[in-house]
């Protein structure tokens, strides 16, 4: 798994800047973001989590993958919803991965063009698939293009830690959130991740 190149200069400045930052980088040596690769599986697994606990996605995402053998958008378009659905799927979820399939199949969603595009613009290719919302396209920015400055402001979890440790436990608004972020500026992403850890060590992957 790739970690990315930016990740110890981008921990070096934060640490510099913010008391916070250098605590929480402090605390947790040795780890760091890192990326499955596949953009098309990122995406399935993040539609077959939506509202479950991770065990719950775990159990359908391995009957899914025993079902289509191999995870590549031919193969799921080619499923109907009624196989899909016997997996443990809601219908729904099994729709929007057909979606999903249609978007990579026909170029609609073109992986080799990101590298030339913005956040913003990856985003709102992404969130053109049913089933896919910002957040979703904001955690893919994270986990899986390793994007270095994402600050995904719907997120409860950022939420939740910033609160923690910058705003006296009060849950800020997302205006307020946005802003506080310029201040990790242009390493969101990295202060996201130590953010999250502060709240569960465990280290999540999409």
């Amino acid at each position: 798994m790739a970690t990315p190149e930016y990740w110890e200069h981008a921990c070096a400045e934060l640490a510099t800047d913010d008391p916070v930052m250098a605590a929480l980088i402090e605390r947790y040596p040795g780890v760091a973001l890192t990326t499955r690769g596949d953009p098309f599986q990122t995406l399935a697994r993040a539609i077959v989590g939506q509202q479950i606990s991770v065990k719950a996605a775990d159990s359908v995402w391995a009957r899914f993958a025993g079902l289509v053998q191999t995870v590549h958008p031919e193969r799921v378009a080619g499923l109907g919803i009624d196989e899909l659905a016997a997996c443990g799927l809601s219908r729904r979820k099994a729709e929007y991965l057909r979606d999903l399939a249609g978007h990579f199949v026909d170029g609609r969603i073109e992986p080799s063009r990101w590298k030339r595009m913005t956040d913003e613009a990856v985003i709102a290719e992404l969130v053109d698939v049913r089933g896919v919302g910002r957040w979703t396209a904001e955690m893919f920015l994270i986990f899986n293009l390793l994007r270095p400055d994402v600050w995904p402001v719907d997120d409860i979890g950022l939420q939740k830690a910033v609160a923690l440790h910058y705003l006296g436990s009060e849950r800020p608004t997302p205006p307020l959130l946005r802003r506080h972020g310029e201040r990790h500026a242009p390493w969101r992403t990295v202060a996201t991740w130590y953010l999250w850890r502060s709240l569960d060590p465990a280290v999540v992957q999409y």
